[in-house]
């Protein structure tokens, strides 16, 4: 039996099926903890899209990266907080992931690399903080342990 390379859209159609899988798989045998740090690596490569597309020029692509990680970060990161319990910080929080999509929604509406580069800059503070504090992991999406 043979089989022919896939080409093209085939072939990054292939990639990003294999992908979904492993990243079915992680999200399902993965604790609480473990989420929320997924939540802010989908956030982070969405804002990493962005840059890509601002710099090429690619408005749609900009637009699509960017109300993906607005979506993370709103109806993920946002919503998975206790306010009850959470006191003070839980407040303070909520409104940094709030001038997060602000940032974001000015990076797309004014193609403004510097609004993004801030919301970026956000989101990787907390998320190395919550690593640090919560899920220890080699995972970093700097490579190294928290």
């Amino acid at each position: 039996m043979t089989y022919s390379l896939a080409r093209g859209t085939q072939r990054q159609h292939s990639a990003q099926a294999y992908a979904n899988i492993g990243l079915e798989t992680e999200v399902f045998s993965a604790s609480p903890q473990h989420l929320i740090t997924l939540l802010f690596n989908g956030a982070h490569a969405a804002i990493l899209k962005a840059k890509l597309h601002m710099e090429s020029n690619n408005i749609e692509g900009r637009g699509m990266a960017i109300s993906k990680a607005i979506d993370i970060v709103d109806s993920g990161l946002k919503a998975s907080i206790d306010l009850k319990s959470g006191g003070e910080l839980a407040t303070n929080l909520v409104a940094t992931y709030e001038l997060i999509i602000r940032n974001l929604l000015l990076a797309n509406l004014n193609a403004d690399i510097d609004k993004l580069a801030l919301a970026e800059r956000l989101l990787v503070d907390i998320s190395s903080a919550w690593r640090i504090a919560v899920d220890p992991r080699i995972d970093a999406p700097s490579g190294q342990t928290a």
